[in-house]
C-alpha cells in the first residue's frame, strides 16, 4: 500500500464512522492517528456525547476483533489481563485470556478504576504483551487502545498516573455538537429503529497492518527533527511546567506528524503538520506546577505558547521546492 493509497482507505473508514458518529471531522481524524502511529488514544469528555458509539465503530469500520471493559472501582487486574485457572482433572493450570486479548479495546471510563488496575495497561500498551504470574502472553497484532475517560472532576473518577499518560499518543475530546449536529442527531435517531446506529467493515486485519507500515515511508527532513526536539525542550524549560514532555513523546510526535502527512496523502511532513498534532499529541504529557494549577492553566495553551515562540524552519518540498 503506497500514501495514496493509505489516505484513499482513512478517507472512507472516516466516512463511514462519521455516518454514525455525529463529531467534526477534525476529531475522527485525531483518532484515526492513533491507528497509524500504532498508538492508542484516549478520548475525554461528559458522559453522553459518543465516546463509547466512536471506539466501536472505529473497530467495526476496520474489521478487527473488538472487547469492550468497562472499568469500575471494584476491578482487578487479572479481569483486564486474565488469569490461570486450575484444572481438578489433571491438576495443572491454564491461561484464561481477559477482555485485552482482542485487536481493538474500549477500556471504557478507564479513571473510573484505581490506579493498581489502570496499571494493568502499560505493558499491554507499550510492548504488546501481558505478563501473568510470570508468564508473558503475546497480544494480538494489530493491537490499539481506544480509553475513555470523564473530566476528573467527575464524582467517583481518579486522575490517570502521569505514566498512563504518557502511553497514549493521542488525547483528544468529541465536545458537544452544535445546533446543526443535534438536529441531524435527532434525524438520524428518528430514521431507524434501532437505538444504535450501524457501521459497515471498510477495511481488514491484513488492509490495517498495510496501512500502519505506510507511515514509515514518509520523508521527514533534518530540520522538522530538530524543530520537534526543539518544541520538546521547550515545554521542559516553561515556567509553568514541572515535568514536560519525555523523549518518549518527542517520538511519538514524530509518529503523529508522519501519520499526518500520510492522512493529507503526501509523501512528505511540512511544519504544519507538526502544528497540527502537536496539542493532541503532547499537552497531556505535561505536569504543571502547583502555581500552573491552581491558577487554572490549561496545558493546551501551554503547548499553543511554545509553538509561538519556537522558529519554524523552512523545507524543502517536492511540489514547490520549499515550505
Amino acid at each position: 500500500m503506497d500514501v495514496p493509497e493509505a489516505a484513499a482507505a482513512c478517507s472512507r473508514v472516516v466516512d463511514e464512522v462519521g455516518g454514525a458518529v455525529v463529531a467534526d471531522r477534525e476529531f475522527l481524524d485525531r483518532v484515526t492517528l492513533g491507528i497509524l502511529a500504532r498508538g492508542h488514544v484516549l478520548l475525554e469528555d461528559v458522559p453522553g456525547t459518543g465516546k463509547t458509539l466512536s471506539a466501536r465503530s472505529f473497530a467495526t469500520a476496520l474489521g478487527l476483533a473488538f472487547s469492550r471493559v468497562q472499568f469500575t472501582p471494584d476491578l482487578l487486574p487479572s479481569d483486564v489481563t486474565g488469569t490461570n485457572v486450575f484444572d481438578e482433572s489433571d491438576g495443572s493450570f491454564s491461561f484464561s485470556p481477559g477482555p485485552i486479548f482482542a485487536n481493538v479495546v474500549l477500556a471504557d471510563e478507564i479513571n473510573r478504576a484505581p490506579p493498581k488496575t489502570q496499571a494493568a495497561l502499560l505493558e499491554a500498551m507499550e510492548e504488546g504483551q501481558v505478563t501473568v504470574d510470570g508468564e508473558t502472553h503475546a497480544l494480538p497484532s494489530p493491537f490499539y487502545v481506544i480509553a475513555t475517560q470523564n473530566p476528573v472532576e467527575s464524582e467517583g473518577a481518579f486522575p490517570l498516573p502521569e505514566a498512563q499518560l504518557d502511553r497514549f499518543t493521542i488525547k483528544t475530546s468529541i465536545g458537544y455538537p452544535d445546533d446543526d449536529g443535534e438536529v441531524e442527531l435527532l434525524r438520524r435517531r428518528a430514521g431507524r429503529a434501532a437505538q444504535s446506529p450501524t457501521v459497515d467493515r471498510v477495511l481488514d486485519p491484513d488492509a490495517v497492518g498495510d496501512l500502519r507500515e505506510v507511515p514509515e515511508t514518509v520523508r521527514v527532513d533534518e530540520d522538522l527533527l530538530g524543530y520537534m526536539a526543539s518544541l520538546a525542550r521547550a515545554t521542559r524549560e516553561d515556567r509553568r511546567v514541572e515535568v514536560g514532555v519525555s523523549p518518549r513523546g518527542t517520538q511519538r510526535l514524530f509518529e503523529t506528524t508522519r501519520a499526518a502527512a500520510v492522512i493529507a496523502g503526501r509523501t512528505f511532513v511540512t511544519p504544519d503538520d507538526v502544528k497540527r498534532v502537536a496539542e493532541p499529541t503532547l499537552a497531556h504529557r505535561l505536569v504543571l506546577t502547583p502555581d500552573a494549577a491552581v491558577n487554572d492553566v490549561d496545558k493546551r495553551d501551554v503547548i499553543a505558547d511554545v509553538l509561538g515562540r519556537i522558529a519554524v524552519p523552512t523545507v524543502e518540498t517536492p511540489e514547490t521546492g520549499a515550505d
